[in-house]
């Protein structure tokens, strides 16, 4: 009979951890999810937890991280999916304020992750967010498309509203009603990067 590579294993405990404390978190919170619970759940020991999350609040870093990976491979998919690379910029970007909407994301993400690992802006997730604004602004100057600007610089303050505006919606009586009027206010600032266009001779 054979055996496992050890870091198959590792993986999958690793897997099972987090997908158990995924289901906790996303149902009944944090606060209230129990390791017992989805320690148990997932056939594991309090042991498994502590030796690859160091913490419960090690387990949530975790289990934010692969949330964002799967954001991420979403929005990637809106933008490629758009005519032309400023709307697949403009489409990106309402499409992520538009994911606090989602009760898994408002839950997990928005509320329960900053008030245990703090402000969400320190996140390392928000470096690579950053990171792509500044490749897509600058792409989007090069072409001409948008006036010329500082990249990392509106790339920062972008991150900062769509955050704020996940936020917003995330912490809304009207989820719904606070999404459009962020969506409405965020593509009204989008607007002012475009460089004028001129009319046809």
């Amino acid at each position: 009979m054979s055996h496992k590579p050890r870091s198959v294993m590792i993986a999958e405990t690793r897997a099972k951890l987090v997908g158990a404390a995924r289901h906790a978190f996303g149902t009944v919170g944090y606060a209230e999810a129990s390791m017992d619970q989805f320690t148990a759940a997932a056939g594991l020991t309090r042991g498994a937890l502590y030796h690859h999350f160091g913490d419960k609040k090690g387990l949530l870093e975790a289990v934010i991280a692969e949330i964002d990976a799967e954001m991420n491979v979403r929005l990637s998919a809106v933008s490629r999916s758009a005519a032309d690379r400023w709307q697949g910029f403009v489409a990106e970007c309402t499409a992520y304020i538009e994911m606090a909407l989602e009760p898994e994301i408002q839950r997990i993400v928005l509320r329960d992750g900053p008030s245990v690992l703090g402000d969400p802006s320190t996140w390392p997730s928000q470096s690579e967010c950053i990171r792509s604004l500044s490749a897509g602004l600058q792409r989007l100057a090069e072409d001409g498309v948008i006036v010329p600007v500082n990249p990392e610089a509106v790339a920062r303050l972008l991150n900062g509203a769509m955050l704020q505006a996940a936020l917003w919606i995330a912490h809304a009586q009207d989820p719904q009603a606070t999404s459009e009027k962020a969506v409405g206010a965020f593509r009204a600032l989008l607007d002012g990067l475009r460089a004028a266009r001129r009319a046809p001779d």
